[in-house]
């Protein structure tokens, strides 16, 4: 696997540019909102966003968010969110190594599970992420956007 990295203030404009493959279209945020957003995180001992590079790129990204938890014996768990590689970087195991590192954290945490959601209804992306350890669990997913 590449080796894989945390998220530095240095690499904005990078993860910026690397958001545009995963919200297609949509508008990066100014700089003056995305710099204090991204220094929250790194700040955040709950959070992390983990990076792969090839050719010198970052290539691959994801965030985990850890949660405190009441239940499952005061256990918290854990949430991945913007999993994303670059088109021209896909097919070299990126995706898997970084799922893989926030996967590796979370356990360290002593999270009792990892979430994720996709709205992807394209095979290849679900077996992606089943190949990565994850399943649907029959579960049903919900959620609430503000516009």
């Amino acid at each position: 696997m590449p080796p894989i990295r945390h998220a530095s203030q240095a690499d904005l404009a990078a993860l910026l540019a690397l958001y545009q493959h995963l919200n297609q279209g949509e508008p990066p945020p100014a700089p003056d909102r995305a710099a204090p957003a991204l220094a929250a995180i790194i700040a955040s001992p709950l959070t992390t966003i983990f990076i792969a590079e090839r050719a010198g790129e970052v290539a691959s990204s994801c965030t985990l968010a850890i949660i405190p938890n009441l239940t499952r014996n005061a256990r918290p768990y854990a949430l991945i969110e913007n999993v994303v590689t670059a088109a021209h970087h896909q097919k070299h195991g990126l995706g898997q190594a970084v799922l893989h590192a926030a996967l590796d954290a979370a356990w360290a945490a002593d999270c009792y599970k990892v979430m994720l959601a996709t709205g992807s209804k394209n095979p290849a992306t679900l077996r992606f992420y089943e190949t990565a350890g994850f399943s649907s669990q029959g579960k049903t997913f919900f959620q609430i956007r503000r516009a």
